[in-house]
């Protein structure tokens, strides 16, 4: 990448659409198709990335942990059509959680928890997709009002979109995708407990990330006098609301 003014001078279109991902959807998203490309190379197998409690608890494969969200299958069609909903769902949430990751990671860490908890139970090895459902869920519920179409054939609001997509699995593969219905629980559970609890119970907000994950992302400014000059170049560059 070439250096310049405003840091977009010189980049390929690729490169820059990569790099104005928020930070957590952008290594996903690398590492979902860095997997795959090492599984079509024969490099690594399926087989060392599910997730098996006996494998991750008794034999210390403890980087099954991670794999299990980040393998979707080998490069295909079906890849294309998970990585555009991974990379544009987990990016619009992550960018409406604010400039820090702090609130979007502690998701990420409750969603991955629960899940690697229900997986023994549904016979589930490989858990991407489930929360990938559960990230569209949690969107979808917080954007009532957007219209969406789904290959050009059906409109409709945006709380339908993770049904519209278990309906397409079903057709696709014939079967139910579980996998899918987990993420939408696992979703419905964050969204009650931080958009509908706290309207009900003076505020609060049990999943809110606690104080000191916070401040592993929000550490303060060592030069604390360039703070005014950030907050005056922010007030200028943001937009009048009406």
């Amino acid at each position: 990448m070439l250096g310049g003014a405003g840091g977009a001078i010189g980049q390929f279109p690729l490169e820059q659409w990569f790099y104005e991902m928020p930070v957590c959807t952008r290594w996903w998203t690398a590492a979902t198709v860095t997997t795959s490309l090492l599984v079509q190379c024969h490099i690594i197998t399926p087989f060392q990335l599910f997730y098996s409690f006996r494998a991750v608890f008794v034999k210390n494969q403890f980087w099954r942990l991670l794999t299990t969200f980040i393998y979707f299958g080998p490069l295909s069609l079906d890849l294309l059509f998970h990585v555009f909903f991974l990379q544009r769902y987990s990016r619009l949430l992550e960018e409406s959680s604010g400039r820090s990751p702090a609130h979007f990671s502690w998701l990420l860490l409750y969603a991955t928890s629960i899940l690697l908890c229900l997986s023994p139970m549904l016979s589930m090895p490989f858990l991407g997709s489930a929360l990938s459902s559960t990230l569209v869920y949690i969107w979808s519920r917080r954007n009532p009002e957007t219209r969406l179409s789904f290959l050009g054939l059906l409109v409709f609001t945006a709380p339908y979109l993770p049904w519209v997509l278990m309906a397409f699995s079903l057709v696709l593969h014939g079967t139910v995708p579980k996998d899918e219905l987990c993420g939408v629980v696992v979703g419905h559970v964050w969204y009650f407990f931080n958009d509908v609890y706290p309207s009900l119970n003076d505020g609060q907000r049990p999943l809110d990330p606690p104080a000191w994950w916070r401040r592993i992302f929000e550490a303060r400014p060592i030069d604390t006098g360039a703070q005014p000059i950030n907050n005056e170049i922010a007030a200028a560059a943001a937009p009048e609301v009406r």
